[in-house]
């Protein structure tokens, strides 16, 4: 096929593939290279799924593991899943190859690139073809060569399904919300282009509506990806 074999990033975490289990397993994978002295080929991304994990899976050493082989520790958040990404190694319009364990990939998806080639898999397979740099790898049967020359081949990833300490809750980020009466007004530049004050609609009129702008029409398979 047309996409090129070497994968430039590796990515993991988001919300759908984070769990203790998941991250654990990817670390598992990265352990045996680091004992071989072995770092990742592609770049690589960890964004923890939530302000839980990230603590819980920071106190167990598994986000020091990934840092100790090039990893980058992204926020507990949305990140490059829905295009959170300040990519800036391909310039757009370049083909490229990509693999995540997210749970979309159409289209500029992730980078705003169109022409970079996003591959979904699960967290420890991404981990592996990051550790091998090659679309081409097969984890099952191929050895990675070390920058030494010598080579090693990675072992089925293990991994607690849940900590043996309990979560560690992290950090406690909620900001209540101070008493409205006193909070004063909320002024807001009229001539703003990115905030804006929203007013209540005006009251029904009891009436169908009538003569409303139509935004967009569409035909045939458009879901809210498309329209994104």
């Amino acid at each position: 096929s047309a996409e090129p074999k070497h994968m430039l990033v590796g990515l993991i975490g988001s919300c759908t593939n984070s769990s203790y289990e998941d991250i654990g397993r990817s670390a598992s994978l990265v352990k045996q290279a680091l004992a071989n002295n072995h770092k990742f080929v592609s770049k690589y991304t960890v964004t923890p799924g939530s302000e839980q994990v990230r603590a819980t899976v920071q106190r167990d050493g598994y986000l020091d593991t990934f840092s100790k082989a090039g990893a980058q520790v992204l926020a507990n958040a949305c990140g490059p899943c829905i295009g959170q990404w300040q990519r800036d190694d391909v310039p757009q319009g370049v083909p490229n190859s990509i693999m995540t364990s997210f749970n979309r990939n159409f289209t500029a998806r992730n980078d705003g690139n169109p022409a970079t080639h996003a591959f979904v898999a699960s967290p420890e397979i991404v981990t592996a073809f990051a550790l091998s740099g090659s679309l081409e790898f097969n984890p099952t049967s191929d050895s990675i060569t070390t920058a030494d020359g010598r080579k090693f081949k990675l072992q089925p990833p293990a991994a607690d399904e849940l900590p043996s300490k309990g979560f560690d809750a992290g950090q406690n980020t909620y900001q209540a919300p101070g008493d409205p009466k006193s909070a004063g007004d909320v002024v807001v530049d009229p001539k703003s282009e990115r905030l804006q004050l929203l007013a209540p609609f005006d009251k029904w009129d009891g009436k169908d509506v009538a003569d409303a702008a139509i935004l967009i029409k569409v035909r045939g398979k458009c879901t809210t990806d498309h329209i994104s």
